[in-house]
């Protein structure tokens, strides 16, 4: 079995990779990175992308912490054991384009002890407008990649995905989903330790092409001043699932992560609108009527 120290050096290999991957498809920005040590053991390395020529805030952050589980997460995730080690890297993507979707991936090893670790991860796409030929595009290079693996995991994580990001005060999903998995180990998996940290790899250097690609179909695209302020409105909704749901938060305020990395998902500027509707037939319109669980993408 690889070493969590073996796994927490390709975490950051991949860090490497996805910034410097980011700045060449803005053209302009560049990150900047923050070291940082946690209270209790253990650290990360937080960077921040701003002001790019279409990222407007993005954070690709690695962490890998260990100390005493509080009682709460204990609860959380049924364990008895008191030590934890969990390194990872997650990133958000805000950008400055109406057109061009917020995007979400996380890749993390979790472990308690010799007999209980997992892996978990994965990766969702947030548009401000569904563009069906966008979905398609993200959802059949994720079932490429699963396919690799398991034939049964792209089926099998798109569902995971769809019941994960779904803001059930709004009745909707955060996006057009994508893939979710957690607690993956050779019995839920039914492949080898090697295979699920291989496949965790796999995902994470999906990130770079899937994005590049979106960006390049619709960064010439021009938008209106309506459309930027349904972006806005949009990212409302991003923040609140963030911050009412969302498992890798609670998790890091409750083990006293660094607040700033934390909520580095968090957009630049989200606006909240009072009872919107949006009119009969118009792109904000389908937007929301796509916002639910158990569309096939891949058709």
């Amino acid at each position: 079995m690889t070493t969590k120290e073996q796994i927490a050096e390709s975490y950051k290999q991949i860090q490497d990779e996805i910034c410097l991957g980011l700045e060449l498809a803005d053209g302009k920005g560049k990150f900047i990175e923050e070291i940082w040590k946690r209270e209790g053991g253990g650290g990360g390395r937080t960077r921040i992308f701003q002001n790019g020529s279409v990222i407007e805030k993005g954070g690709v952050n690695f962490s890998a912490v260990y100390g005493k589980l509080p009682e709460v997460i204990k609860k959380a995730f049924e364990v008895a054991e008191d030590d934890f080690f969990a390194t990872g890297v997650s990133i958000v993507i805000h950008p400055n384009h109406p057109w061009i979707p917020i995007i979400h991936m996380n890749i993390r090893y979790f472990e308690v002890s010799d007999t209980m670790r997992w892996f978990g991860g994965g990766i969702d796409l947030t548009p401000h407008y569904v563009v069906d030929e966008d979905a398609r595009f993200f959802h059949q290079y994720l079932k490429k990649v699963c396919d690799q693996f398991n034939s049964e995991f792209y089926q099998k994580f798109k569902s995971w995905a769809d019941d994960y990001f779904f803001i059930k005060h709004r009745e909707e999903t955060r996006g057009v989903g994508g893939i979710f998995y957690d607690r993956l180990t050779p019995e839920t998996a039914s492949i080898s330790w090697e295979q699920i940290f291989e496949f965790s790899k796999v995902i994470g250097r999906a990130f770079v092409p899937i994005y590049t690609e979106l960006i390049n179909r619709n960064r010439s695209k021009s938008f209106t001043a309506d459309e930027k302020q349904w972006q806005y409105q949009r990212r409302s909704r991003y923040a609140e699932f963030n911050l009412v749901y969302d498992a890798g938060t609670k998790f890091g305020l409750e083990t006293n992560g660094r607040i700033e990395s934390i909520l580095m998902s968090l957009p630049p500027q989200a606006n909240w609108i009072y009872d919107f509707k949006a009119k009969a037939n118009s792109e904000e319109e389908k937007t929301l009527s796509l916002l639910k669980k158990g569309i096939d993408w891949i058709y």
